[in-house]
């Protein structure tokens, strides 16, 4: 390829002669709006005398800039936070993908779908956490007969014709859970607390599936007395708790599927259950971090949030330059204990 084709200058190198923000570059280069008109101008002299400067150079729009938007729900989950904490961070590092991260406010149906829908006249590429739902599932293929690839992270979303989904597999990882739970507990028998955190997410309905296989199958004298669904929730999920350890104080282990985990650790001490209940979660963060080393929890499953972050880039931006078979690599999942517990990054 030669030099007339390298198709210069890039996105960075606009942004760093013109003194703005690739997102604001991305957005003079492919007119969208949300910039004002003295600095489109502005954008578009400073492209116009780069270009002059490579003879035949042109912004790379097909191959250098790409937007994409991503929809996650904002209710205080740790995990969800940390998700868009690293697709930023790929972002930037990759210099070629610009991010808009849309937060409803909560994780409804409504909310996903009206983010879905505002976004649907300009967007390129979409990556979603939403839930398994009639509305959401619509809103997804009405997406994708624009021809605009849809990836789902961390839960899928079934019946769509989405490009890919990234995450774990989310019957495995509740697999996991059950399987440590009844090798924790000696004998293997006694009271299960499973605290769900919404239904709707088909990742958390898998696990919940997985967890009960693994009970039936290999630990059949443990048996699951209270459950309930605490929506993502920490203060509903400490009052829930709070409520079943009152029924049964002998309660023998806790498997909270979802967010929630820090009402649940809480619930625990305050009725003195902190080291007599086992207790299994999902998601490393600072408070799920200090549960372990206190010893409220006894073990976290973990998935890598950095991981799933840069596939999720990686398939949207293959499935707009159409380049190649998209199937993304499995993300792997991990037991931590206090014992293994890594290092803050």
């Amino acid at each position: 390829m030669g030099l007339v084709n390298r198709r210069l200058p890039k996105v960075r190198e606009i942004s760093e002669h013109a003194g703005v923000s690739r997102a604001t570059v991305d957005r003079v280069i492919n007119k969208r709006s949300g910039v004002q008109a003295h600095t489109r101008r502005h954008v578009l002299s400073v492209i116009d005398e780069m270009s002059r400067q490579v003879p035949g150079a042109t912004p790379d729009t097909a191959d250098d800039l790409l937007h994409l938007d991503f929809i996650i729900p904002d209710h205080g989950n740790a995990f969800l936070l940390e998700q868009a904490h690293q697709l930023q961070s790929c972002a930037q590092q990759l210099g070629t993908v610009s991010l808009s991260i849309h937060h409803p406010d909560t994780a409804s149906e409504d909310e996903i779908v009206a983010a879905l829908q505002r976004i649907a006249p300009t967007a390129q590429a979409v990556g979603l956490i939403g839930l398994d739902s009639r509305k959401v599932r619509e809103a997804v293929r009405e997406l994708c007969s624009r021809n605009i690839p849809v990836v789902t992270l961390a839960s899928d979303i079934r019946n769509v014709p989405r490009t890919a989904y990234v995450g774990i597999d989310n019957h495995a990882a509740g697999r996991l859970a059950g399987y440590l739970t009844g090798r924790m507990l000696k004998p293997p028998k006694g009271k299960i607390g499973l605290v769900l955190g919404s239904r709707a997410y088909f990742g958390h309905e898998e696990r919940e599936m997985g967890f009960r296989s693994v009970l039936r199958e290999q630990f059949p004298t443990l048996r699951i007395v209270e459950e309930c669904e605490v929506h993502e929730n920490a203060d509903h999920a400490y009052r829930e708790v709070s409520k079943i350890l009152s029924v049964h104080p002998d309660l023998d282990a806790i498997y909270c599927i979802g967010a929630g985990q820090s009402g649940v650790a809480k619930a625990l001490i305050d009725c003195g259950c902190e080291t007599s209940v086992t207790f299994i979660g999902h998601g490393l963060s600072t408070d799920t971090r200090n549960h372990l080393v206190n010893g409220v929890m006894d073990v976290i499953i973990e998935e890598s949030a950095a991981e799933e972050a840069r596939l999720a880039i990686e398939c949207l931006v293959a499935a707009v330059r159409r380049s190649g078979e998209i199937r993304p690599a499995a993300i792997p999942i991990h037991a931590i204990f206090r014992e293994n517990l890594p290092a803050e990054t």
